[in-house]
């Protein structure tokens, strides 16, 4: 963690682990006022303060946020703490009124990622204004669209940017609030180089007791910092009870995580470059091998053409299926990803034979 982060350093630029931490949502300013005195007298200061004053609720009647009076609660961080401040916003009025309070960092939640007009209304409000933003994932698996939030505030000169990954929506998948989904924060890291990704363990899991296996996940994944719902009196708050922790149980948590270095990629050490020469090597072997199989597949398209056989053929696909996943499996590779590498492969294997049979019928050819 940084000692009192400095504005100027957010967006693209982070120095290690930024922590982020209090309440899901400010309730009264008593309860701003505690919780920050519980973080001195833990000596757990983080980096950034966080607390909800307007609360998207999935139905009406539950508490959906204090209001701008809340706003005016955040001196009392400010008096206590000396640190920044951010909030969540939904539309482009709250966004007006969080800088008319002088709140430090604003997010766009996952509710409203979804909806790219809400995001460019959001922006236009903030155009020509110098604040960080960062932007939670959207509540389905779509990379493109969390980029394309991203973009509609850089478009407007925000360039201070992060995201924010708090998993995906999944009904099937009980172990998580939200399923983490890890591939999508790398992919996003991969294609904006550069952009910093906060793990919000909190609403990934949904309750305080797994929130230190999701956070070391995070941070074994090359994440950039740790967003950690935080309350003096957790069983009490108005929202989200369950997955807030006190200050302590937050010091504790973080002092139990191993916060893993970045690797800078000019410079690894020379037994790490072995390493990976060694890797591309068998990278380039294996691409060969495809490309070997894959011309094999082709010979067995054209069979089927010359036979007037379906591409698709069962028995031959569960056969495959089933003894190369126990053959995996053998050498230490698990079945989920033996599973989805066989059906990639299957899938590729597919189109090039559908495309063999379409190239030889004349009448599709001509539709």
């Amino acid at each position: 963690m940084q000692d009192h982060l400095q504005i100027k350093d957010w967006g693209l630029g982070l120095k290690g682990h930024t922590i982020i931490a209090g309440p899901c949502s400010a309730e009264t300013p008593e309860q701003i006022e505690q919780v920050c005195l519980d973080m001195k007298k833990e000596n757990m200061i983080p980096d950034m303060f966080r607390a909800g004053i307007w609360k998207p609720r999935t139905r009406p009647g539950s508490f959906e946020g204090i209001g701008e009076d809340g706003l005016k609660w955040m001196e009392i961080v400010r008096h206590h703490l000396n640190i920044p401040i951010t909030t969540e916003v939904g539309n482009a009025a709250h966004a007006e009124t969080a800088l008319k309070h002088k709140v430090d960092v604003l997010w766009i939640g996952a509710r409203t990622t979804v909806n790219p007009f809400a995001v460019q209304e959001i922006a236009e409000a903030l155009r020509g204004v110098d604040i960080p933003v960062m932007v939670k994932n959207p509540m389905n698996p779509d990379l493109q669209l969390w980029i394309g939030a991203l973009e509609r505030l850089h478009a407007v000169g925000i360039h201070k940017l992060a995201a924010i990954h708090r998993g995906f929506s999944d009904s099937y998948d009980k172990r998580f609030r939200n399923k983490p989904n890890w591939s999508m924060p790398i992919h996003l890291k991969r294609e904006w180089k550069g952009m910093e990704v906060i793990n919000d363990p909190s609403h990934i899991v949904g309750n305080r007791e797994g929130i230190l296996e999701t956070a070391q996940r995070a941070i074994n994944f090359g994440l950039d910092g740790l967003m950690i719902e935080t309350h003096h009196d957790p069983d009490k708050a108005w929202s989200d009870a369950k997955q807030q922790v006190t200050p302590a149980r937050l010091k504790e948590i973080l002092s139990q995580i191993d916060f893993k270095d970045t690797l800078l990629e000019e410079s690894p050490s020379e037994r790490l470059s072995d390493l990976r020469n060694a890797i591309d090597h068998l990278d380039d072997q294996l691409l060969d091998i495809l490309q070997e199989r894959f011309s094999l597949i082709d010979q067995v398209g054209a069979y089927k053409r010359e036979h007037h056989l379906t591409v698709f053929q069962s028995d031959r696909w569960k056969y495959v299926m089933e003894s190369r996943t126990q053959k995996g499996i053998k050498k230490n590779l698990s079945e989920k990803f033996m599973k989805e590498l066989l059906y990639c492969i299957h899938e590729e294997s597919v189109k090039r034979q559908e495309k063999q049979l379409r190239e030889a019928d004349p009448v599709k050819k001509q539709s």
